[in-house]
């Protein structure tokens, strides 16, 4: 028995034998866009001097945009390095003494007498937009050798120990602060000499200040390499004003990654505007109408 359908829908039909036809007109739809690129593509010819003065600098400015963000993910770990150190629990002299690089920015507790006739001064020191100074006064620990103690900052009118009596504790205490490491050749060509026949300083060089002091060496503690920042704790008068050290590292590299890419990106832009325009010329204008 014959199922076909011989009055069937007109319209499906015709379509089926549209499709062929559909085909072919697709087929060079697509042939022709396909030949409109490749010949954008011939038309657009690079000049050769453009060429290698643009993609040399277009390369550094993707390896700067690179090597920043490498060096913010650096100063990310850095930061936080730094902030767990801080956290951590106080360690005594001798642990710092074992390693003073792994110790700095480490809490350090010590126990010790103040020698203040050999007060040092770091001078250029601001707090709050104040200018003033910082008073560094070595402590004899229990077992006799000298650490250099940062035990603040001071306003200029208070630097002579005198205007600030209070703060001039006697006898033993307990005082606490961060670690750091002696600043001695890291200054550089902008930051002026110390001084230190007029007590002047401007970077903390725990060798020399230690030698300006008369301080007495501490191979055992290494007392030359490391001194110590005082913690936030008041002292009596209110002077000097301690928890100078704070872990504030600016981390700006992803905004200049981001200036190298956006340069770079500009860059091929106006290397392609170039060219198109050099192929491109505009048409003359039309003559003027006597």
């Amino acid at each position: 028995m014959d199922t076909g359908d011989p009055g069937g829908d007109p319209g499906a039909a015709a379509h089926h034998q549209r499709r062929p036809g559909g085909a072919a007109i697709q087929a060079s739809l697509d042939d022709g866009r396909s030949r409109s690129h490749i010949g954008i593509m011939a038309r657009f010819k690079p000049t050769f001097w453009a060429t290698v003065c643009v993609v040399p600098a277009i390369l550094l400015m993707l390896g700067l945009a690179t090597w920043q963000f490498q060096r913010m993910a650096w100063k990310g770990e850095l930061i936080q390095r730094l902030h767990t150190r801080m956290a951590e629990a106080p360690i005594d002299a001798a642990a710092v003494a074992a390693d003073p690089a792994a110790a700095e920015y480490r809490k350090v507790r010590l126990v010790g007498t103040f020698l203040h006739d050999k007060e040092l001064h770091l001078l250029a020191r601001s707090l709050n937009r104040n200018v003033g100074l910082q008073v560094v006064t070595p402590l004899r620990l229990q077992s006799g050798e000298v650490v250099l103690f940062n035990r603040g900052w001071v306003p200029e009118e208070r630097k002579d120990p005198a205007r600030r009596p209070e703060g001039q504790v006697s006898g033993t205490v307990t005082v606490e602060g961060v670690v750091r490491l002696t600043e001695a050749g890291v200054g550089g060509w902008f930051v002026p000499e110390n001084r230190p026949d007029r007590n002047v300083w401007l970077t903390v060089d725990v060798a020399a200040m230690r030698r300006a002091a008369g301080l007495p060496d501490a191979p055992d503690l290494k007392a030359d390499r490391w001194w110590v920042a005082a913690d936030a704790t008041p002292n009596p008068g209110g002077f000097p004003i301690g928890g100078q050290t704070r872990v504030n590292l600016p981390n700006d590299h992803l905004q200049y990654a981001i200036t190298w890419l956006l340069l770079a990106a500009t860059l091929v832009v106006i290397y392609v505007v170039y060219h198109w325009r050099r192929q491109h010329p505009a048409p003359p204008p039309p003559p003027e109408r006597g």
